[in-house]
């Protein structure tokens, strides 16, 4: 599987309609934000304006906690500026710690650059020029220390290179941001909207950066980068701290109870966010398929046999069906 959230794959191979299926296979909260029933008309019949993005800038600088020397450029999506960095960057090849999301590397190749794969910031060749790195990382959820990353922006500087910092998974754990890092050195922070909030399709995420950064990416993006509505949406959401801190309580709750459905399957947890867990288990390939014919999909990676990535079940009937599902597949 290359992403999760697409069930096309599933339902070719395995049947039934999406109506039928359990859709584990993403890192997005089941639980969504509760856009307003009504929303202003005119947002779907006007071109968004530089208000409707200076308000979301606003919102998403206080959400993130970005310093006022830095600046917040707003994309269809983090995905977007996963393609358009690389371009944008210098030449030089890029160390990426891997493994982590699958998009990074591609990018970065068709943009012309040599890709070396990393385990750890720490070990970077001479040769580097630019670092990409998933903080808290998917699917393993490690965390790199901020001074870490202090220390790998310092070294980029000096070789005329960026360091990306994708904080798609962030917002369970906002003290680890490196947003702060922004004003002083050459850190690209990425952040996804629709995943804490439960809003993919939204299609709304950010860049962060110095002035001259972003300025280039601003450029690159050039106007009306997001919707009416994901401007409108997503200020308004950002703006809720309320929910939020309720949300983040909630999504690690409702993990701790995976855990415990996962382990007494025999799997051994080795990883993940609140959205999502990452399981061992050495018979992983067999269990995905024995739960897929179930019509539950969850995801499987080519570089490990033996891990599955569970997203959160959006109630306690749907967290009893995997419960069920699975020991099926232990039998």
């Amino acid at each position: 599987m290359k992403h999760g959230g697409d069930l096309t794959e599933a339902m070719a191979r395995y049947g039934g309609s999406p109506q039928m299926w359990l859709d584990l296979s993403t890192g997005v909260n089941p639980w969504p934000w509760p856009i307003p029933a009504h929303l202003p008309a005119d947002i779907w019949q006007r071109l968004p304006s530089r208000a409707d993005e200076e308000a979301l800038v606003a919102a998403a600088r206080e959400a993130y906690a970005v310093p006022a020397v830095a600046e917040i450029v707003a994309a269809s999506g983090t995905q977007s500026l996963i393609q358009w960095l690389p371009r944008l960057a210098s030449e030089g090849p890029v160390a990426i710690v891997e493994p982590t999301y699958n998009e990074h590397a591609p990018a970065w190749r068709m943009a012309g650059h040599e890709v070396i794969a990393r385990a750890d910031l720490g070990d970077l060749p001479p040769a580097v020029h630019h670092a990409v790195v998933v903080n808290p990382n998917n699917p393993d959820g490690r965390v790199t220390s901020r001074a870490a990353l202090a220390r790998t922006a310092a070294l980029l500087r000096e070789r005329g290179g960026w360091l990306v910092v994708d904080e798609a998974f962030a917002d369970l754990e906002p003290d680890i941001s490196a947003a702060g890092l922004c004003a002083d050195l050459p850190v690209v922070v990425l952040r996804s909207f629709g995943k804490f909030y439960g809003l993919a399709g939204l299609r709304l995420g950010f860049a962060i950066a110095s002035p001259d950064i972003a300025r280039r990416i601003a450029l690159a993006l050039g106007p009306w980068a997001c919707s009416g509505p994901a401007l409108n949406i997503g200020a308004a959401a950002l703006r809720d701290r309320e929910w939020a801190g309720r949300a983040r309580l909630a999504i690690q709750r409702e993990a701790g109870k995976v855990d415990a459905v996962l382990e007494a399957a025999g799997f051994t947890i080795v990883g993940g966010t609140g959205l999502f867990r990452l399981a061992r288990r050495p018979d992983a390939g067999k269990v995905h398929a024995s739960l897929a014919a179930q019509h539950i999909w969850c995801r499987r990676f080519e570089w490990a046999g033996d891990l599955l990535r569970f997203g959160l079940p959006p109630d306690e009937r749907d967290l009893e069906r995997l419960a069920v599902a699975l020991a099926s597949a232990k039998a």
